[in-house]
This record gives structure tokens, C-alpha cells and sequence, in this order.
């Protein structure tokens, strides 16, 4: 790939980019003592407490190479800082979580979905709620990216997914600025906050179009970030129809002192994975994937009697009030979230409450050169 500009002829390839690209700050360091590099990195402010893979130069232009991009191009403006996320810098974080290298365009375009205006970034990086943006995997390149989407999909595979999301997170850190007890005022964070929340639908086990595409209509390799609260389990061994579980599902959602269900949430999300085996049997009763959603919203509700009697007003004032006196968890049934992974063991889902004022938003994955399914 070449480009000119400013009177400079810019080339990036296969080798790596031009050195005096690179705009970077450079230090002299033992590539080899990654232990010592941690400390350096950690005194630094640069670090997450886990271990850090130096980003040297070779190991940047590596993975500047397979991302189709200039290193200046600036991919998004990053809250609390407001700093400007470049593609070299978005790769040296990326090496420093030790993602590889074929990952970047996936990375990227994690960050410009979470830069929309729609997920209101600014506030999920500073609230005091443990919001992390949850990065739903679709397309193709599931398996070469390393995302996995089957038994155990949402930690515990020895696969990429966790360096990935790490990346995501650093670049939050050390582009963002997003410092627990200086920007962010998180009472308690969460597990998510270091490696991420990735994970990617079994599109082939599905009985529905992909998230990404029914969703926002993208198709094809795409990342769809949510501000998920942490996860939670729903299990049911009884249900033998599509409706009774969805009903189990709904009910399973609807927990007092979820973000969804506070007085001033004026707008919330949830969002719920669903088995291989579960989708077949709602599907075989409710074959609509809108008509799954209304089952759970439905479901997903509060009798206003369980709520204290001075959150009333503040439900009211927002029109969260049903004319059969309950509240639902959240507004509206295409606020529910739903896509297909994890294992046939069936008996479970995987639920992920909503931090409040945002929505979920959809990007494409831009196609590297790299073909699908190769080893890196």
C-alpha cells in the first residue's frame, strides 16, 4: 500500500512500514527481560498489573503491516482525555497485551464502534458503575481472530480473544485516560476491566440472521460493542418449550437493582446469549427472532409493589408505569440483545444487565489481505 502526502511518498507492506513514520516516543530496552519491562512499563503508568510484551519497533511495523491502515491515521477521539487514538498507537498497546498481529483491524474497528456518539463512552469511563464495553464477534474470521463462540466462549479457552480484549482495555487506559480513582470513579470494577468481555456468535448453530446484521444490517465480519455490567447465569432443567423457557429467561432478567430497573434510567439495554440447544427449541415454538424478543421483554418485569415506595414517583415520571402495574427492565423489546453461543450442554444462558444510557453500536471488520482461516 503506498500513499503520498505533504510531498512524502508513504509505503506499507508485507515488511512493515517506514521507520521514520513512527511518531512514537522510543526508549532503550531489553526486548528479552519481560520482567523487567513490566516494572518499567508499570512505574510508567502504562500497565494493568499483568505481564507486558515490549513494543518494540520491529513488533509495531509487524502489526501496522497487517492492518491496511497508515500509523497516522487517527481512528477516534478517546474520553476522559480526549485524546486522539492513532493506528500506531492503537498497535503498540495492542503488542504490549500481547495481541497478534493479524487481530489490529478487529481491534480497530472495537474502538471506532465504541467512539460513537451512541455508546456515550465519555460517561461509561467515568461513572461509578463497573461498565465494561462488552465486543460481540461476528463473520468468518471468528476462528482466525481467535474469538471463540462455543463451549466456554466467555473465558477459560486458551485461544486470543482475552491479548484482544486486553488491547481494547489498555488502549482505554493509556490513550483514553481511564484511571480508576482519577477519570473513573468505579466503586468496584470488575474481571472485565483488564482482559474484556469478547465473544463471538455461533452463526452456523443459529437458528436467526447474526446479530451484527439483523441488528444494524452489517454483514460479514463485524464487532458490536455493549456496556455490559458484568454476567450473570439463568439456569432451567424443566422447561420443555420455547415459550416456558423464554419466560424462565425473562423472569431470570428482571432483577431488582439491575441499572435497568433505576428510577432515573430513562433508557437501558440487556442483553442474553443463548444456547446452541435452546435456540433450536424456542425457535421450533417461536420461530421470529422478534417475537422472541417480545417474550422477554414481557417477561422481564417487576410488579411496581416490589419496588420501595419512594422509587414510584421517579417511575412514574418517566412513563416506566404499565397500565397492568408493572415495570418493564427495559423500554421496548428491540432493547433486548440476543445472539447464539456457548456449548450443548445446554441448561444455561448468559445474561449481561446494561450500565443505562447507552446503546449498542455495529462496525464492520475491514478485510485484510491475510486470508481466512490461515494460520497467522
Amino acid at each position: 500500500m503506498t500513499s503520498q502526502g505533504n510531498g512524502i511518498d508513504r509505503s506499507c507492506g508485507p515488511s512493515g512500514c517506514e521507520l521514520d513514520w513512527l511518531t512514537s516516543q522510543r526508549h532503550r530496552i531489553d526486548d528479552d527481560d519481560i520482567a523487567a519491562f513490566t516494572a518499567f512499563a508499570n512505574q510508567n503508568g502504562w500497565g494493568d498489573g499483568l505481564p507486558l510484551i515490549p513494543p518494540t519497533e520491529a513488533r509495531v511495523r509487524e502489526m501496522l503491516s497487517r492492518s491496511g491502515r497508515f500509523p497516522d491515521e487517527i481512528i477516534a477521539v478517546l474520553p476522559p482525555l480526549g485524546a486522539e487514538c492513532t493506528v500506531e498507537k492503537a498497535a503498540i498497546n495492542a503488542v504490549l497485551a500481547g495481541a497478534p498481529p493479524h487481530s489490529l483491524p478487529l481491534i480497530l474497528a472495537a474502538v471506532e464502534a465504541m467512539a460513537d456518539p451512541l455508546f456515550n463512552l465519555s460517561a461509561l469511563n467515568t461513572t461509578t458503575g463497573s461498565v465494561v464495553p462488552a465486543v460481540l464477534v461476528n463473520g468468518p474470521n471468528r476462528d482466525f481472530y481467535g474469538i471463540p463462540y462455543d463451549a466456554g466462549c466467555f473465558g477459560g479457552t486458551a485461544v486470543a480473544a482475552p491479548a484482544v480484549g486486553r488491547a481494547i482495555r489498555l488502549i482505554m487506559r493509556n490513550i483514553g485516560g481511564q484511571l480508576i480513582g482519577v477519570t473513573s470513579q468505579a466503586v468496584f470494577g470488575q474481571p472485565g476491566r483488564v482482559c474484556g468481555i469478547m465473544v463471538g456468535e455461533w452463526e452456523e448453530r443459529s437458528p436467526w440472521a447474526p446479530l451484527a446484521e439483523r441488528r444494524a444490517g452489517v454483514a460479514g465480519d463485524a464487532v458490536t460493542v455493549y456496556g455490559a455490567m458484568g454476567t450473570t447465569n439463568i439456569a432451567d432443567m424443566e422447561a420443555d418449550d420455547g415459550r416456558t423457557l423464554l419466560e424462565v429467561l425473562g423472569k431470570g432478567l428482571a432483577q431488582l437493582g439491575a441499572n435497568g430497573f433505576l428510577p432515573q434510567a430513562a433508557f437501558s439495554e440487556v442483553f442474553l446469549a443463548i444456547n446452541p440447544t435452546w435456540a433450536d427449541m424456542i425457535a421450533r415454538d417461536v420461530p421470529a427472532i422478534e417475537d422472541v424478543a417480545r417474550l422477554i421483554w414481557n417477561a422481564a418485569a417487576l410488579p411496581i409493589d416490589w419496588f420501595p415506595r419512594r422509587y414510584r414517583a421517579g417511575i412514574e415520571a418517566v412513563g416506566r408505569l404499565q397500565a397492568d402495574g408493572r415495570v418493564h427492565l427495559v423500554q421496548d423489546p428491540a432493547d433486548v440483545v440476543t445472539m447464539v453461543c456457548g456449548g450443548l450442554g445446554s441448561l444455561h444462558a448468559m445474561a449481561m444487565h446494561s450500565w443505562g444510557d447507552t446503546r449498542t453500536v455495529t462496525r464492520p471488520v475491514a478485510t485484510v489481505a491475510t486470508a481466512v482461516g490461515s494460520v497467522p
